[in-house]
């Protein structure tokens, strides 16, 4: 139990976890599905509510801006992501951002497009866009860039003062809104390709995690990170915020890279499904002598695509209905 929480006063503790934004939700999500939900029972939908919200499971198949709101659901999102897909990771598959950005948008329908690029961005440090990426490399990216996303755009503006020789004002007001990506730099432009000086960099890196309101990474890390070389690109910065592992057990959502594709219980669910396919009958495949009718083959029930999915993706602890508050 966090003993930080009673140094809050009630409203700020509300305000920092969110209470009052998933009460509304699921206020929302009983007047929307209200036959459905009554029929059990309004206390058991919000116990099963907020038990989803604290296991994680509730940003599955909910739209974007559901899904950005809160850093938990930004956090929970990021496991979902790799709870679903891992087995791509241990086939050692390689994709294309393009693919990865599919995958997204099996678990979250209207997850845009630009936020993938970004992410790969990370990976292929401003190279073609459409070299494939490893699963490993882009969820670490991706967890990164969708986690610290206001955080990285006040960060981009800054650097790119930095590298025109003006001063950054580091009162950046913290927004939403996409961020330009940064204007591309010419091969021979030396300064650009050195980036710029790493402890000026983080000075006003320092100066804005004082100032800012939504998630940055640790000061720690972030002068871990740039007292490490003298100089520092800005994709470069982005790339060691991703393979740090102590922000990345801040954000919470993914194990240690060496422990990215270990998953016990789910091998061993794949293991008995592999192992229930294994023993049905193989088709008879003699031929069959003259003047006898080959017995006909019994056509074998195709299952529903949604049975199919959740055979192939790797939901997050069970393999459960979506309960009530994803819908």
């Amino acid at each position: 139990m966090n003993a930080d929480r009673f140094t809050l006063t009630v409203d700020e503790y509300l305000a920092e976890k969110n209470v009052l934004f998933y009460l509304e939700d699921a206020v929302h999500q009983l007047l929307d599905h209200k036959e459905e939900y009554v029929q059990f029972g309004i206390v058991r939908y919000f116990a099963e509510y907020f038990g989803s919200v604290r296991s994680g499971n509730h940003v599955l198949f909910r739209e974007f801006a559901y899904v950005k709101a809160t850093p938990h659901n930004r956090a929970s999102f990021v496991r979902v992501f790799w709870r679903s897909f891992r087995q791509i990771g241990k086939n050692g598959d390689l994709l294309a951002m393009m693919e990865y950005s599919s995958l997204l948008q099996l678990l979250c329908p209207d997850f845009p497009v630009e936020m993938v690029q970004k992410a790969a961005r990370i990976v292929l440090m401003d190279d073609a866009m459409d070299c494939p990426m490893s699963f490993a490399d882009f969820l670490y990216a991706f967890q990164v860039q969708f986690y610290f996303e206001e955080f990285l755009g006040s960060v981009a503006v800054i650097y790119r003062d930095l590298l025109s020789g003006k001063s950054p004002n580091t009162v950046i007001v913290p927004t939403s809104s996409p961020v330009e990506r940064l204007p591309h730099l010419a091969a021979d432009d030396t300064a650009a390709q050195e980036g710029v000086d790493s402890a000026l960099f983080c000075s006003y890196l320092e100066a804005l995690c004082e100032r800012y309101k939504h998630n940055h990474p640790s000061t720690d890390g972030i002068r871990e990170i740039l007292q490490s070389a003298q100089r520092v690109t800005f994709y470069g910065f982005v790339m060691a915020l991703a393979k740090h592992e102590g922000i990345s057990q801040d954000i919470g959502s993914l194990p240690n890279k060496a422990d990215l594709l270990v998953d016990p219980a789910m091998d061993q669910e794949l293991e008995k499904l592999i192992a229930q396919l294994s023993l049905s009958p193989a088709p008879h495949s003699g031929s069959s002598g003259p003047g006898q009718k080959e017995p006909p083959r019994k056509a074998s029930p195709r299952k529903s695509l949604h049975h199919r999915k959740r055979i192939e993706m790797e939901s997050d602890g069970s393999t459960e209905e979506t309960d009530s508050s994803e819908n």
